[in-house]
């Protein structure tokens, strides 16, 4: 009989999970094109490719909203700039954030459930309760409200310590700001139900027998037992990240020019419908992208999910 470890019989249990793996593979090959996307239009690699991925997201033409062709494959927009181009420029600022906020719940959130679980008593209670504040919130309006306040209190204070260079990036801090301070909730009540659950386990009381301090107790012996919830769900948080920030830039309050993200390229393109003539692939391609991504994150993480709980 094959002895496998947890992890390699979840791995098992993964590659069994078609859409799982379909989704996998389309993660992939999308990140390496957000990566290596600004190459595309250097004259020593875009000999080599075709037309349509060599164009530069801020170089604009005289072909304002000319339809999708062979040589604009995504057509191209109101200043004439390929439309795909500007599409994984969006992808790179949407990941970007995506990531920003995982990784934000991944610290903050798994710091607090832990500490907040493993101690428990009076620290416990204060600490989940100023998490139930939060989570009273409405998360939209309260997002809203930290941006605008404090890019108007920093803005002019950043110009003046760093420049207008770095005082245009401020919409994009405080974008990573608000998202942050919202995301890292849930991971907290996850991590700290999980903690419970383990922190009184046979094993615990041997490593605290053995001598363990609470710290050795915790980073070595309880979380490490937590680490596959914790993968699952910051692959369930990207999604909801993505989709918050695009939100946000769809209502004007996210990523503002000269940046592109996915929300703000669908916000220009339903700014151009009328009804003379609707240039359908300014809106029709972001849209597209947008959905399948966060379709293809929320399979991946249901994949690692039902493959670390098989039970479930």
């Amino acid at each position: 009989m094959e002895h496998l470890s947890p992890n390699q019989r979840a791995w098992r249990r993964f590659r069994q999970n078609l859409p799982a793996v379909v989704s996998l593979w389309f993660i992939g090959i999308l990140g390496v094109f957000v990566l290596l996307w600004p190459l595309f239009s250097k004259p020593a690699v875009a000999r080599f490719l075709p037309t349509g991925l060599t164009h530069s997201a801020v170089a604009g033409s005289d072909e304002q909203f000319a339809a999708p062709s062979s040589q604009y494959w995504f057509g191209t927009d109101v200043h004439g700039r390929d439309q795909l181009s500007r599409i994984m420029s969006g992808a790179r600022v949407s990941i970007l954030v995506g990531l920003v906020g995982a990784l934000v719940s991944f610290i903050i959130g798994v710091l607090w459930g832990a500490i907040a679980g493993y101690v428990g008593g009076w620290w416990d209670g204060a600490m989940m309760r100023f998490v139930d504040i939060l989570y009273s919130l409405p998360s939209i309006v309260f997002v809203i409200v930290l941006i605008t306040t404090l890019e108007e209190l920093a803005k002019g204070w950043l110009t003046q310590k760093f420049g207008a260079e770095v005082a245009q990036y401020s919409r994009m801090i405080f974008l990573f700001v608000g998202i942050g301070a919202v995301s890292w909730l849930t991971m907290a009540r996850i991590v700290r139900g999980q903690v419970l659950s383990l922190k009184n386990r046979q094993f615990v009381d041997a490593s605290r027998s053995l001598g363990a301090g609470h710290q050795r107790i915790l980073f070595q012996h309880i979380l490490p037992n937590v680490i596959g919830i914790i993968i699952v769900y910051i692959t369930l948080t990207v999604p909801s990240v993505i989709l918050y920030e695009s939100f946000l830039s769809y209502l004007g309050l996210g990523i503002q020019p000269p940046f592109a993200s996915w929300g703000s390229l669908i916000a220009e393109g339903a700014g151009q419908l009328n009804p003379v003539r609707v240039y359908w692939w300014l809106i029709v391609y972001p849209a597209m992208t947008l959905v399948t991504t966060l379709m293809a994150l929320n399979f991946f993480g249901d994949g690692l999910r039902d493959a670390f709980d098989p039970r479930g």
